[in-house]
């Protein structure tokens, strides 16, 4: 009789572990519906919007911001943060803006103006240093993320605007008499139709997906970050792990911080100001889990998306800036609700004296009798 009965609840427990829940559906799948409501709101209010120029030009915008986004979800998903890499931006168009306009080499008596590929390597490495100063604070010498990325962030803009004492880096076109022209290839050129920073955007994507769907690093990745203590005892390489993930955040600034000059055919020091909080807020509305150890490329790059497709959205409707900054900062709050909802822990229920909890005890074994 026994044995028929734990049969039986476990039929009715099958239906019930099956059932098709239509609200966590939604709420995972969040971003992409917010991302075609967006669409649809702004082709009503505006004709320009939904048409094949403007999307591209959006896709282009919104590389910027997907660049950033997918390394920060890289630091994101090992538990940490990282407020330097709008500043980081900033710093890697200033580099690019001082070579192009030729280094003077004074014990040789000439001006070198180096190529377009020496430039971008040159940015690339020096993202990749300030990645590694805030991996080293904290993977080293135990700095909380929100402190040493935040006190780097002040010294990278400090950088910046030291180089020029605030001005701005103009004309980037190069000449071609100095071998120097091509570096708006990155922010104008395009492969069938496709803006060149979309491409390099969908590449990085793409390499990061693998990395983390394929390669040991993303199994450590997402091991440290769920659990660091316990992906240590495993042998995972958690401190090298930790540092990585702040160097490729910083490449993946300045990458963004070369496409953007590009764009602009100018290198300001306070380029990239807050668009670390762009990046976070891309991150959290894609899914990820501020806590570390959840969060895809996918969610990231959707992400990107819905926080650039409103911004150029409220631009074309004639939206003040102002406001902008208003619907971000509410997006922001609204995602991170939802990731509470979605991630949340049910709490336990203490058992109810002469309910299922009867069930638990052993032949001979008998519950403690409840005070009178």
């Amino acid at each position: 009789m026994t044995g028929f009965t734990a049969s039986l609840g476990a039929r009715k427990n099958v239906p019930m572990k099956a059932r098709f829940d239509i609200g966590r559906l939604l709420l995972e799948g969040r971003a992409f519906l917010a991302l075609i409501v967006i669409i649809a709101v702004f082709s009503s209010l505006s004709p320009y919007y939904l048409t094949v120029a403007n999307m591209m030009t959006m896709s282009s915008h919104v590389a910027i911001f997907g660049i950033l986004a997918i390394g920060m979800l890289l630091v994101v998903l090992n538990g940490g943060i990282d407020l330097s890499v709008g500043s980081t931006l900033g710093l890697s168009g200033m580099i690019a803006g001082f070579l192009m306009q030729g280094v003077t080499l004074s014990w040789l008596g000439v001006v070198a103006y180096p190529p377009v590929w020496v430039v971008a390597i040159a940015c690339c490495l020096v993202g990749a240093f300030v990645g590694l100063i805030n991996g080293v604070l904290i993977a080293r010498f135990r700095v909380p993320a929100f402190v040493a990325t935040l006190g780097v962030m002040y010294m990278v803009r400090g950088l910046a605007l030291l180089m020029t004492n605030g001005l701005t880096y103009n004309d980037l076109g190069g000449q071609a008499a100095l071998g120097n022209t091509g570096f708006d290839w990155l922010g104008f050129n395009r492969v069938a139709g496709i803006p060149i920073g979309v491409l390099v955007f969908a590449v990085i994507a793409l390499g990061t997906t693998i990395l983390l769907g394929r390669a040991a690093f993303g199994r450590w990745l997402y091991a440290s970050g769920g659990n660091e203590r316990a992906a240590e005892l495993s042998g995972v390489p958690v401190r090298t792990v930790k540092i990585s993930v702040y160097v490729l955040s910083g490449i993946c600034a300045a990458i963004g911080g070369l496409i953007l000059s590009s764009q602009l055919t100018s290198a300001g020091p306070t380029a990239g100001t807050t668009y670390e909080l762009t990046a976070i807020a891309a991150v959290v509305v894609g899914g990820a889990a501020l806590t570390g150890g959840r969060g895809t490329v996918r969610g990231a790059l959707l992400g990107a998306f819905v926080i650039g497709f409103l911004s150029d959205g409220l631009v074309i409707i004639g939206i003040s800036s102002y406001w902008q900054t208003v619907f971000t900062g509410a997006v922001i709050v609204l995602a991170v609700l939802l990731n509470a909802l979605q991630y949340r822990r049910p709490g336990k229920r203490a058992p109810v004296p002469g309910g299922p909890a009867a069930t638990l005890t052993q032949p001979g074994q008998t519950l403690p009798s409840r005070p009178v």
